[in-house]
């Protein structure tokens, strides 16, 4: 969402296909029809020894001063910090930040671990690496990856950061600067001030958005073409490798050869495991406030299809593909700049907008056939598949709402989140709705196998106050109302894990049932002061853990995160 800033910078230069570094300097050469990284250094006259010194020097003495010129905005200019935006809160328990750890080997503590297994759990989620002096809110740590590897029983856990270009210049100024949509608007006088040191970071040199991004990476991951991103809807994906022994290494941000320009890109793309195709969308502070676009399976972005009915700026967070169509969502979290003027947030909840749901051929060339259906009170979250019926003419989707939408960026728990069935009637323009627990619930998730296509089998968790407090099963062939709930398994006191993932047991077999396979995730728990990875088997009707790792270093809390088999492993 921190769109909002790019939106005033010069539009960046996207027209060849490139991985960027932040770090290389001169900028390393790509070969230009390869969707990987093969990487050519250009020859340079590198500068002298003295005269890089000299300009660390010069570079240190001027970062010095501009970061007390923010811890005097953080100490005098800030309004009172809510519980939301104060990192003394927001940072405090399983939510605290954690270092960087090399691949450690791992002990299976609990059961044994399937061979279907084999293979890379890779989690995102956001770790900031200072504490800030100022405003804090939990969507804006810096992107941290937390790796486990198993391979013929030997399982090694790795976490380290996405190396954004944020994360590289923060690291250098010894201070986090960057602003955030989210907190950093804490006043007038606060974001005035805020606002003139960030453009003075820029002219030092200490900070280069335009060409290099300012996005986390923290949200979600991604197998686009066969390559592994790290996504956040701020920036453009970053490129991630995970290395023989467990490591994980960053190589770069990727435009996907995109002759359109693009500078962000959803964190939740859609994958056609048939065609090998990635669909996914940007939103933009200014019209076209939502583009549309599509990566071919060789990992080339097609144009963008803007969509101009979408107006005025929606934070649409996830959207859904089918068969033959696309999904949109217009909610009403919205950022509105006049705001500032107030001494808020941009970013919030318009009470008078009308949510509502689009509908667009996937793969149309522009907007003449899109078609939006109110759908007051819907304020879809993330969306866990969608399919088409009665011939295309009508779409189901599972679907996260927040019902108190007013609450979702201050108190999770508090926006009233349900998992909902959604069927929108194309031709009549009707959405109906019906929930599908009475238990408040997100990040939910399915068989891989089963994406655009009708399911009957849904993973969510149960939303605690700070964390995810436990897991459920959801049947939706029963249509009988009320909660669907087969399955369930709370943590337990003191306990919080995150977003499941659902492992096949026998991935290549068309005729295995649904449900046949595991769900993993990890969990913390913070009375023992231990995180583990659990394994649980999800046809279980207690979802039984059949296996769990003591994992080395605490995991905190998180987004989304997938599983990469050996053989995929191979072939990145």
């Amino acid at each position: 969402m921190e769109t909002l800033y790019s939106s005033f910078l010069p539009k960046q230069n996207t027209s060849s296909f490139r991985i960027h570094h932040q770090n290389s300097n001169p900028k390393p050469k790509i070969k230009a029809n390869s969707s990987l990284t093969t990487f050519h250094p250009t020859k340079a006259n590198p500068p002298s020894k003295k005269l890089i010194l000299q300009k660390r020097r010069n570079q240190s003495f001027v970062a010095t001063i501009l970061n007390k010129l923010d811890d005097l905005i953080c100490n005098f200019l800030d309004l009172p910090l809510r519980p939301s935006i104060d990192p003394k809160h927001v940072l405090a328990g399983g939510l605290a930040p954690v270092d960087e750890l090399s691949p450690t080997a791992c002990t299976v503590v609990e059961g044994s671990l399937p061979p279907c297994l084999d293979g890379a759990y890779i989690r995102n989620g956001p770790n900031p690496q200072f504490i800030p002096n100022g405003p804090y809110h939990f969507l804006d740590g810096d992107g941290m990856l937390h790796l486990i590897k198993i391979s013929q029983g030997k399982v090694t856990f790795c976490c380290r950061y996405v190396s954004t270009h944020k994360h590289a210049a923060e690291r250098d100024a010894g201070y986090p600067f960057v602003p955030s949509v989210f907190s950093s608007f804490n006043g007038a006088v606060a974001s005035a001030a805020r606002a003139a040191l960030l453009a003075a970071r820029v002219l030092t040199g200490q900070f280069d958005p335009i060409n290099h991004g300012f996005g986390a990476a923290n949200t979600s991951l991604a197998l686009i073409s066969g390559r592994l991103y790290a996504l956040c809807e701020s920036d453009l994906p970053y490129a991630v490798d995970i290395t023989a022994d467990g490591d994980i290494k960053t190589l770069g941000r990727h435009d996907f050869g995109a002759t359109d320009p693009i500078t962000t890109m959803t964190a939740h793309p859609k994958i056609d495991r048939i065609t090998g195709e990635a669909f996914a969308f940007a939103y933009n502070i200014e019209a076209p406030f939502l583009s549309f676009f599509r990566i071919d399976s060789g990992g080339v972005k097609q144009k963008n299809v803007p969509i101009f009915s979408m107006n005025g700026f929606s934070c649409a967070h996830d959207f859904a593909v089918t068969a033959n169509y696309a999904v949109f969502f217009d909610i009403q979290i919205t950022v509105n700049p006049w705001w500032i003027l107030r001494g808020r947030s941009p970013a919030g909840a318009d009470a008078e907008r009308v949510p509502r749901v689009g509908i667009i051929p996937r793969y149309a060339v522009d907007e003449r056939d899109m078609r939006w259906v109110e759908a007051p009170g819907l304020n879809v979250l993330h969306c866990a598949n969608a399919w088409e019926e009665e011939g295309g003419a009508a779409i189901t989707l599972v679907a996260s709402n927040a019902a108190a939408v007013e609450n979702l960026l201050e108190r999770v728990d508090l926006a009233e989140l349900t998992l909902e069935k959604i069927t929108v009637n194309v031709e009549a323009a009707t959405v109906e709705r019906r929930p599908l627990s009475k238990k408040p619930l997100d990040f939910a998730v399915i068989n891989p196998a089963y994406a655009a296509k009708e399911n009957r089998y849904v993973y969510a968790v149960v939303i605690g106050m700070q964390a995810g407090v436990g897991v459920v099963k959801l049947d939706l062939s029963m249509e009988d109302g009320g909660d669907c709930t087969v399955a369930s398994r709370l943590y337990g006191p003191g306990c919080y894990g995150g977003e499941p993932f659902f492992v096949a047991r026998e991935p290549n077999n068309p005729t295995a049932a649904e449900d046949d396979g595991y769900l993993v995730a990890y969990v913390h728990d913070e009375n023992a002061k231990e995180s583990r990875f659990v394994v649980m088997d999800a046809k279980s009707s207690t979802l039984e853990i059949v296996a769990a790792v003591k994992l080395p270093q605490r995991v905190p809390g998180g987004f989304h995160g997938l599983f990469v088999s050996e053989s995929h492993l191979h072939k990145m």
